[in-house]
């Protein structure tokens, strides 16, 4: 399985899906004309399925359909991506996952039962939030140069959320980049990781802003680094990693969910879906929600989408082959 980066195959590839595309799938208008389902590939309480209720429910009604959430969960969003692989041809089914299930399912098993380059189309991208680096308290730093110092004298466990995961990447390029020797805990999602923080079994961890909130709020742990371009709205003070002189493109990629349909779906409703996102982003409901969750943007449109996945996506793999995972 290739990563596809020359635009010439991808457009090549659109157009043969259109060609390809049932008759019935183009005929049908308007979109949609029966109830649709969206296939969240992660549980509910987190963001990606508040973004998959959310977004529903605006094309609900702009529609007047009823529009219904499944959350199918298993394989890191794989057994989700292979139940809208097989779903009919007529555009009524679409999915909402994580960047893992495209990129770091590829290195996590051994073999996919889907294709993340053929077998979708990509429509609207939103981000699921960016990570700070958070420190115990009692490590002293403030700023990232501190605790590079701290752990350079120290004992330290590093928390992250999932083997895989963006939180293990910048652990593992942390190590190699200042010579550390940060041991790298793998917690079964970020509850326990960062409960460990708040009571000083582990002196470094990164995740979700709403997540660590509440060690912040108790001054338990301080965050020191932000992976932004520019500084998040919900911590100002908080330097990103380039303004600490740390500039490496693996510390500036987006965190992001993503909605899908099957590679077949013809480029006007792409098109008309892209746009409905967007719209559904502008509202007051998806700006609440978004600033819930301490995130500063809401969806951008299937090119900015495959922009993203392209540019982004090779830098992923390449930081995720470097962990030197064993495939399942």
């Amino acid at each position: 399985m290739t990563f596809l980066t020359d635009r010439r195959r991808l457009l090549a590839a659109g157009a043969a899906s259109f060609v390809a595309a049932p008759l019935i799938a183009r005929a049908q208008s308007p979109w949609p004309n029966k109830p649709l389902r969206i296939l969240c590939a992660f549980p509910a309480g987190g963001i990606t399925d508040a973004y998959a209720r959310a977004y529903g429910d605006y094309i609900a009604q702009k529609s007047g359909q009823t529009v219904i959430v499944e959350n199918r969960l298993g394989a890191g969003g794989g057994i989700a991506a292979q139940a809208l692989k097989s779903a009919p041809d007529d555009g009524h089914t679409l999915m909402i996952t994580i960047s893992s299930t495209m990129l770091g399912n590829r290195v996590m098993f051994k073999n996919l039962p889907y294709d993340p380059d053929k077998d979708f189309a990509f429509l609207a991208i939103m981000s699921t939030g960016h990570l700070p680096l958070v420190v115990q308290k009692s490590t002293g730093a403030r700023t990232l140069a501190e605790f590079v110092d701290f752990a350079r004298k120290n004992r330290v466990s590093f928390g992250s959320y999932a083997a895989g995961s963006f939180a293990h990447i910048v652990g593992a390029e942390l190590n190699r980049r200042f010579n550390l020797d940060m041991t790298i805990v793998h917690y079964r999602g970020e509850a326990p990781m960062w409960q460990d923080l708040l009571t000083g079994s582990s002196q470094v961890a990164m995740g979700s802003y709403t997540a660590c909130k509440g060690v912040l709020d108790a001054g338990a742990g301080v965050a020191v680094a932000v992976p932004t371009s520019q500084r998040m709205k919900t911590l100002p003070d908080v330097a990103t990693y380039a303004e600490q002189g740390v500039s490496d493109k693996v510390f500036d990629l987006l965190s992001w969910a993503g909605f899908f349909g099957k590679a077949s779906m013809p480029p006007e409703m792409v098109q008309q879906i892209s746009d409905l996102m967007v719209e559904a982003g502008k509202t007051e409901r998806i700006q609440r929600l978004t600033a819930t969750f301490g995130i500063d943007e809401t969806a951008r449109d299937h090119r900015y989408f495959r922009h993203i996945y392209e540019t982004q996506g090779p830098i992923w793999l390449d930081h995720v082959n470097r962990l030197g995972i064993t495939p399942s």
